[in-house]
């Protein structure tokens, strides 16, 4: 019963919940004793709150007994990125200079709105200092690991819920995603994340990285996901830059498929990237069934270039504003790699900021333009697939930054557009394979469609629960 409890999907629970087949106390203990099976393997989790957990399940039980569930998620397991505020937790978004004496009062509007709906909050997952790399490991709580492979990394930001969504502690998770901080982790650790449009997902405290930061689904499937955008798309008072309440149900929107529909398949960005040939045949595959379900798929690509210099000006001048305040023993605590961008962003003039602002902007309207032609685009997630646990970049790449080998998402995160990443198979490491799909500012229920269609037809996948941890 425990690994078929964990290898549902949020859905299945709430129907098993409904139909009196198990409880969410059932699935609260499956998936804690999956979490002590995973754990410290992965190093997925900073805080675990079993005794709060299954309290949380009782309540819930008592509400489908009743024939009261509270709302879509009651009695779901879930976690939180320890980037995130929630009530009664201590929320020190990987960094030893955070305090761990605060209050802990506020939920941060996804978190509210996830347990307006009843769902149990097992714990809070890893994250790099800040969520400032593409990677998760932090003098903190030290490196996070692949599912499929402990030796390399889980990706990141969002590593530790990426990890512990493919393992089965938990259906749902909390991510963000500032340069790709839910797609990376996910296409690493062969799961479903979302990077909504930006404020369709509410956010508090505003990050310190500005309109780049976004708040996501990261579940096994892309139903998951929009179940999970029906619950945490709702405004919030705090947020001044979140969007209007969605004109419909992004669940009740997965079944249009694609057939009809514009696609654009840039397999390099113009050659701008070098995709490995395992990953470029994998998401080849998946593109080719997609226009067998009746989509029109044409190879070309967007018109833009690298706008990582940009992208640095902005990203790192959001890393020296959040390390402003502190303390120089404070400082002497920070990740390295953190301290050297920090360093960086301060010496960017305001000037320089507003450059990169203008690079965003035209950045934006050439995307604006591509979409009138052709409804989403398509690229693979990363060029690459997971590496080594514990540093930025592959060792003997050549790299400086996690922004080399991230060229397919930062992008559309200057421009605020809807991107997710579909799990499409492995590579022959048996290391899993991301597609990102790219939809234009607002479309993310389309976005959501075509990751289904994926999952309808087989060509998506979660990897197999009881298979997890190496």
């Amino acid at each position: 019963m425990t690994t078929e409890l964990t290898g549902l999907t949020a859905q299945e629970l709430v129907d098993g919940y409904r139909k009196g087949e198990f409880s969410p106390v059932d699935a609260t203990r499956a998936v804690l004793a999956r979490i002590e099976e995973t754990e410290p393997a992965l190093n997925a989790f900073v805080r675990i709150d079993a005794a709060g957990a299954l309290a949380e399940a009782e309540e819930s039980g008592r509400r489908w007994r009743r024939g009261e569930p509270q709302g879509l998620v009651d009695g779901v397991p879930v976690t939180v990125k320890d980037i995130l505020l929630q009530r009664g937790a201590p929320t020190l978004r990987g960094s030893k200079s955070s305090r761990t004496d605060g209050t802990w009062t506020q939920d941060a509007p996804s978190v509210a709105r996830l347990r307006e709906h009843g769902a149990v909050f097992v714990g809070k997952t890893t994250t790099p200092e800040f969520g400032w790399k593409g990677v998760t490991d932090s003098p903190l709580s030290g490196a996070t690991r692949n599912p499929y492979d402990t030796s390399r990394t889980s990706g990141g930001s969002s590593g530790g819920s990426a990890a512990a969504v493919a393992v089965g502690a938990g259906p749902l998770s909390l991510g963000t995603d500032g340069g790709g901080s839910v797609r990376i982790p996910a296409a690493f650790c062969g799961i479903f994340g979302l990077k909504p449009t930006y404020g369709r997902v509410p956010l508090y405290p505003a990050s310190a990285f500005g309109t780049l930061a976004h708040v996501g689904p990261m579940t096994r499937t892309a139903a998951d996901a929009a179940l999970m955008m029906d619950v945490i798309s709702g405004p919030d008072p705090r947020d001044w830059s979140g969007l209007a309440p969605a004109a419909g149900s992004f669940l009740d929107g997965l079944s249009g498929g694609v057939r009809g529909l514009r696609v654009a398949f840039s397999p390099s960005l113009g050659g701008q990237v070098a995709v490995r040939p395992d990953v470029a045949a994998r998401v080849r595959d998946a593109v080719s069934r997609l226009a067998g379900l009746g989509a029109y798929v044409e190879e070309v690509d967007p018109d833009f270039t690298d706008p990582v210099e940009a992208f640095h000006a902005l990203w790192f001048s959001g890393a020296a504003r959040v390390t402003q305040r502190l303390s120089a023993a404070q400082r002497e605590l920070l990740d390295p790699g953190l301290k050297e961008i920090c360093a960086q962003g301060a010496r960017y003039s305001a000037l320089d900021y507003l450059a990169a602002v203008d690079v965003r902007m035209e950045l934006g309207r050439r995307m604006g333009v591509f979409h009138s032609t052709y409804d989403v685009l398509l690229t693979p997630t990363l060029p690459i697939t997971a590496f080594e646990a514990g540093v930025e970049v592959p060792r003997g790449s050549g790299l400086r930054r996690w922004t080399g080998w991230t060229p397919f998402t930062y992008p559309f995160n200057m421009t605020q557009q809807p991107a997710a990443s579909v799990p499409v198979g492995v590579d022959r490491a048996g290391l899993p394979v991301g597609l990102q799909v790219v939809g234009a500012r607002h479309a993310d229920g389309l976005v959501l469609r075509v990751a289904h269609a994926l999952y309808e037809a087989g060509v998506a996948g979660a990897l197999p629960v009881s298979g997890a941890v190496a």
